[in-house]
């Protein structure tokens, strides 16, 4: 007897990628109940089949994939989620995993990637690309010379280019609250005055160190 194959639904913005990604997945028998390329008619298909798994891009209109992992996680739907995307930083990795993602696939690698991390993720476990990892330790600043994480070092780069929480928010698809809290935290890390401006104005000042 085979194997039965998950029922799957694929969303991305770009219509050639959302082709050959479901040409790819029905070449090797999986049955894809549906297409979308904009992220609410994602949550609608994933509220209206049930699939087992979803393959989501990271950045689409009207819903990014990881708005969508959040409200399947608030309305516990328990379609598994792998989300595509070409962003290697750490926080939203970090946010992935948060949001108990099934799997975080780099675009670059994602036909060599998503039978293995199909497979995985059926099997009840998860699967993210090793290329993230290797990034992560290239893009790394060295933590004995400087506190700040990755995820710091990014956005004291926005602000350094005097983008505001709010547009720094929806640059990096996070809430301004949590901007506020890496903020907050870098203040104090670095041992500034707690004023609106003090973080732009030492950002001005290293550019060297966060570049």
């Amino acid at each position: 007897m085979s194997e039965q194959k998950p029922t799957i639904i694929i969303a991305d913005d770009h219509p050639i990628l959302l082709k050959g990604l479901s040409d790819f997945l029905s070449d090797l028998g999986y049955f894809i109940l549906g297409t979308a390329t904009d992220g609410l008619s994602a949550l609608n298909l994933i509220k209206e089949f049930s699939p087992d798994l979803a393959i989501l891009d990271m950045e689409m209109p009207k819903m990014t994939g990881l708005e969508i992992a959040a409200k399947c996680q608030n309305e516990k739907i328990q379609t598994k989620i792998i989300l595509l995307t070409f962003h290697k930083e750490l926080y939203l990795y970090q946010q992935a995993k948060e949001l108990n993602l099934s799997g975080y696939i780099l675009k670059d690698f994602a036909l060599d990637d998503l039978s293995t991390a199909i497979s995985k993720i059926m099997e009840g476990g998860q699967f993210f690309s090793e290329k993230i990892f290797d990034e992560l330790k290239e893009d790394g600043m060295d933590q004995n010379e400087n506190p700040l994480t990755p995820s710091e070092v990014k956005i004291l780069r926005l602000i350094a280019l005097g983008l505001s929480t709010k547009e720094i928010a929806g640059k990096l698809f996070i809430s301004e609250r949590t901007i506020e809290k890496h903020r907050s935290n870098m203040i104090s890390k670095l041992n500034l005055e707690k004023k609106h401006n003090s973080l732009l104005i030492w950002a001005q000042k290293n550019k060297e160190i966060i570049n």
